[in-house]
């Protein structure tokens, strides 16, 4: 079969894997191994062909993306009044909701107007093109396709829309966050900051100002499977804290009573 041959040539099993732990969780692991830069960022495959879907979700969380998937348009259209992932996969042919409908109610919608969609179709007509791209679709290819191909269109498009979070290097007042080399700086001077305390640090810099509940955060930095209490959260702010603020330094990182925890981006102009 073509989907399970490409998945097999492009990606074979890896040397080390956590024993008994699921796909995300493996994803999380990688990421941790690996540094890479798109730690966080979450597609939403919508796609009714179970192989391929495997075929996606092995791929993008190769790729250190958090991925979920549904299988009917008004299952996806339910996922997303939850939660809004950072990119959709959107086949046109879907049980339920169309694709096409569905791409409609996305850009209708003010809080996902401007989400990234790429649409995935056997139609490969210069008319259905035209209508999918017309319908607000930022991309469109054509079944059956290459996922390396795809994977390149994903990251291009994401640097388009959200070059934040494809760049190797945040910053804000006097702190520093480098990507690939796993370093943290403020004013100048290299902070020693755990593996846990870098992921979270570096999840808040991606979002400026955004409040994230507890479970948010623990969905962002240690994964979806991953079943600890909530208060762990709390206590790797209270690490990255003390490993962040000096003597007379303002704290980046905002409690919102009630709420979560929220990265100031102003922070250093309340020093």
């Amino acid at each position: 079969m073509r989907v399970e041959a490409e998945r097999r040539l492009l990606h074979p099993p890896p040397a080390r894997r956590l024993k008994g732990a699921s796909a995300r969780l493996q994803a999380v692991w990688r990421r941790f191994v690996n540094g890479s830069s798109n730690v966080s960022m979450q597609v939403l495959i919508v796609e009714d062909e179970e192989a391929l879907t495997t075929l996606l979700r092995y791929n993008l969380e190769a790729e250190g993306f958090l991925v979920d998937s549904a299988a009917r348009g008004d299952d996806a259209e339910l996922l997303l009044a939850e939660r809004i992932p950072d990119l959709v996969l959107l086949d046109w042919m879907l049980p339920g909701l169309s694709g096409i409908e569905l791409c409609r109610r996305i850009r209708a919608r003010r809080e996902t107007e401007r989400l990234p969609v790429i649409m995935l179709t056997a139609r490969g007509e210069e008319g259905d093109r035209i209508r999918g791209l017309g319908t607000g679709a930022d991309d469109y290819i054509v079944k059956p396709f290459s996922v390396p191909e795809l994977l390149a269109r994903i990251r291009a498009l994401l640097r388009r829309a959200k070059p934040a979070h494809v760049s190797d290097r945040l910053a804000a007042g006097d702190l520093e966050l480098d990507r690939t080399g796993h370093r943290v700086r403020r004013g100048g001077e290299e902070l020693h900051l755990g593996p846990t305390e870098f992921r979270l640090l570096e999840f808040l810099m991606l979002a400026p100002g955004r409040v994230f509940s507890r479970e948010q955060l623990l969905d962002g930095v240690w994964g979806h499977d991953v079943y600890i209490d909530e208060r762990t959260v709390d206590v790797h702010v209270g690490r990255l804290r003390k490993a962040l603020n000096g003597p007379r330094q303002a704290d980046p990182i905002r409690t919102v009573r009630g709420s979560g925890y929220a990265f100031d981006e102003t922070f250093s102009l309340d020093a």
